[in-house]
């Protein structure tokens, strides 16, 4: 087992750890030396807690050694994205504005995972304020795909994509404001969770857009992105049978709406064979991206438009051009979008009427270059994730199978309010019809 260490589960490892196979300082230690080994090349983390977590994985051995057990979490190990307050933590926010601001206190969803007994291993990269773009003129670098470095990890949870997916950790904690848990997820080739409007405590998770913004899991596999959910949300969910699930697929936003790479069509469509999916129609896709922009760059201004006028140049140039566009936006272009976005919304609880789950794109094309600045843009646009930050309805997106150029596609599934199982259960049938979950390969990461 000592070989795979890196690639046990959240299940995995809770299992190992109660058979007596593998004890949690075994595992963090296994864990810290690939992190030293490989993140030099994916710069995933920006801050690594090591004294910190060899003591908490002290202290789960213990407790589990004496049979005092947590739960599924108990001795699992965690990323956390820099927007998350980790008491005696920075919370840089990947910006140089908020160099040496250290946490006094744990988020909320930071002390949910230290009572179930996880360990905080460390912090990961972020895009800067969790908007614009990887960017070369932060103290940080930006995060790298382990499938190939050349290539953008998904942001704006950009390192805890790359982490997991490169075996440095099980499991992470992101958010997501118009797709930044799913977009890693998607460039990476793992499982990302952006749950139900406000399942998740928000509370010591600095804002981008109040209205819109998500907190959720990134595992490698759809069952462990279940269990961290569950005790997330101090919930049990009960498994939902594949057999009778309806499955809408929104065939229209990536065929017509928007022109996706033929590859991702290609999967997509055979998911949509495999789960029996059957066309569904919403409103255009591009309302929904326009709405959705026009809220968020509305809200995230009015978070950063006082230090924008101060101290531009402390910004990066991308952060920049992504805020500024909310100074020119008026109250009646924000009421305007908030009204358009309750008919989205409406016309989304419509087709539940009929199906269980919808299934839709995630991104448009494969990872891009992270060189590439005009394709990086471009690859946001072509994205299906805002709709479901507008809607608050809860969506997964995963690995829907592997390019030709040897990099990720993407599939996403969406449920109903409140109805996390339904998405679980149909992303499960998928990723078993796929043979398990797939991982970048060795050498890619160790070249």
């Amino acid at each position: 087992m000592s070989e795979d260490l890196h690639w046990l589960g959240v299940a995995d490892i809770g299992a190992a750890y109660r058979n007596s196979s593998l004890t949690p300082d075994c595992l963090v230690a296994a864990l810290l030396a690939r992190i030293a080994a490989l993140d030099g090349e994916l710069h995933s983390f920006v801050h690594l807690d090591s004294a910190g977590a060899v003591a908490a994985a002290a202290v789960a051995t213990a407790e589990l050694e004496a049979g005092r057990d947590r739960g599924p979490l108990h001795g699992v190990p965690f990323g956390i994205k820099d927007v998350i307050d980790v008491a005696g933590m920075p919370t840089t926010c990947h910006s140089r504005t908020r160099l040496g601001l250290v946490a006094a206190a744990d988020a909320d969803v930071i002390a949910t995972l230290r009572r179930a007994g996880a360990i905080i291993i460390g912090k990961l990269a972020t895009h800067e304020f969790a908007i614009g773009g990887p960017s070369f003129d932060l103290p940080f670098p930006p995060a790298r795909n382990p499938w190939n470095r050349d290539h953008h990890p998904g942001g704006s949870s950009s390192g805890a994509g790359a982490a997991v997916a490169a075996g440095l950790i099980p499991a992470a904690i992101g958010s997501d404001t118009a797709g930044s848990i799913r977009n890693p997820a998607s460039c990476c080739g793992i499982v990302g969770l952006k749950p139900s409007y406000e399942a998740v405590s928000r509370r010591g998770v600095f804002p981008l857009a109040w209205s819109l913004d998500h907190v959720g899991p990134l595992t490698r596999s759809v069952g462990d992105a279940a269990i961290v959910f569950d005790v997330l949300t101090s919930a049990a969910t009960a498994p939902v049978p594949v057999a009778g699930l309806r499955i809408g697929y929104v065939r229209h936003w990536h065929e017509h709406d928007m022109s996706a790479d033929p590859e991702v069509a290609a999967a997509l469509d055979c998911v949509a064979a495999t789960l029996g999916a059957v066309d569904v129609t919403l409103p255009p896709l591009g309302d929904f991206v326009l709405v959705n922009r026009i809220v968020l760059q509305a809200e995230s201004f009015a978070i950063h438009g006082q230090a924008l006028r101060d101290t531009p140049e402390l910004f990066a140039a991308r952060t920049r051009t992504a805020l500024l566009p909310g100074a020119f936006l008026s109250a009646e272009d924000y009421i305007n979008a908030k009204r358009h976005q309750r008919r989205l919304t409406e016309a989304v609880d419509t087709a539940f009427g009929s199906f269980d789950v919808l299934l839709t794109a995630s991104s448009m094309t494969p990872a891009c270059r992270i060189d590439d600045p005009a394709e990086i843009d471009r690859t946001y646009m072509m994205q299906a994730r805002g709709p479901f930050n507008l809607t608050s309805h809860p969506a997964l997106a995963m690995m829907s199978g592997v390019s030709e150029g040897g990099l990720p596609l993407s599939v996403q599934f969406v449920g109903r309010r409140g109805e996390e199982a339904a998405v679980f259960a149909a992303a499960g049938a998928w990723e078993a019809a796929m043979g398990g979950a797939l991982r970048p390969p060795e050498a890619r990461q160790l070249a």
